[in-house]
């Protein structure tokens, strides 16, 4: 049965494979799990919570409609809390759309969130995700519409936990000649490195990447995962390392930063101006294995 829904979860399975399958919560609509003929591919916390009291720390959280927390203290998103209310709602579960690739959609909305949010950001909107799985490949899919009769702005952002068996050995690939902020000591410069590597703490937003710009997670000489990204042209590379994780109650096991790496397509170095009435969609399509590609400003 290529589709389960449980009291708090639904379950996504591969018609071909009965060892690939999605969990996706429906608090958050968060995939907390991504088995893969058998393997796990997502990194979730040994701590996180799945029963709603706090988002999930791990998997693909959902971050609408701000990334991280606003800086201007008279924006429309200021009162909200942390990469906003997407991954703190229960989403409703729509059902699925199609049989093969095994296709299903959530649903937010007003109606999805309490009262104190809905007074902090009072617009009318709905958000849709729809989710497929098909042999090698995960796909997600963000539709925002704007219901009301007032425009609004946002940000959108797919927070991946990508599993990887020693960082140190992880390579990102295909972000060289890309301008980034680095947040860590809150400069933008451009980067040079032909592959990031990870040695320390790591936190940077990479801004406008080329569409056509496949970015790569290599182990070893050996692909792990493909990003391709649609309306998404900004890419957060994360990992907490020894302090941060420490510092995060729900980190668990506090060496698991060591299995790691945050690759996040999304549109958050500038907001998305929705007028009324109009949709604005972006995806994010995760493939595993194949080829090692060079993609430079020279070889796109």
């Amino acid at each position: 049965m290529p589709v389960e829904e449980l009291e708090d979860r639904v379950i996504l399975t591969d018609v071909n494979d009965s060892n690939t399958k999605l969990t996706i919560l429906k608090f958050g609509a968060t995939i907390i799990s991504w088995h893969h003929q058998g393997e796990e591919k997502l990194w979730l916390s040994k701590a996180a919570k799945l029963d709603g009291s706090k988002p999930v720390r791990g998997g693909i959280p959902l971050v609408f409609p701000v990334f991280g927390k606003q800086k201007d203290p008279n924006h429309p998103t200021a009162k909200l809390p942390q990469h906003g209310f997407a991954r703190n709602n229960t989403w409703e579960f729509l059902g699925q759309t199609s049989e093969n690739p095994p296709t299903i959609q959530f649903g937010l909305g007003p109606e999805q969130l309490d009262e104190e949010t809905r007074s902090k950001w009072p617009f009318d909107f709905t958000l849709i995700l729809t989710v497929s799985i098909s042999g090698d490949k995960l796909v997600q899919k963000i539709e925002v519409e704007n219901t009301g009769s007032t425009p609004f702005e946002f940000n959108w952002l797919f927070h991946t936990y990508y599993h990887v068996e020693d960082i140190t050995d992880v390579l990102v690939n295909n972000l060289v000649d890309v301008s980034c902020y680095d947040q860590l000591i809150a400069e933008s410069y451009t980067e040079k490195a032909p592959a990031i590597s990870f040695h320390e703490e790591f936190d940077r937003i990479y801004q406008n990447v080329n569409p056509k710009r496949t970015i790569q997670i290599i182990d070893k000489g050996k692909v792990l995962y493909n990003l391709h990204r649609t309306n998404l042209q900004d890419s957060v590379v994360w990992n907490p390392w020894t302090k941060k994780a420490e510092g995060m109650g729900d980190f668990e096991p506090k060496s698991g930063f060591h299995n790691m790496v945050c690759v996040e397509p999304g549109h958050v170095s500038s907001m998305v101006l929705l007028p009324a009435k109009e949709k604005w969609s972006g995806q994010q399509e995760i493939v595993i294995g194949g080829e090692i590609k060079v993609q430079t400003n020279i070889y796109e």
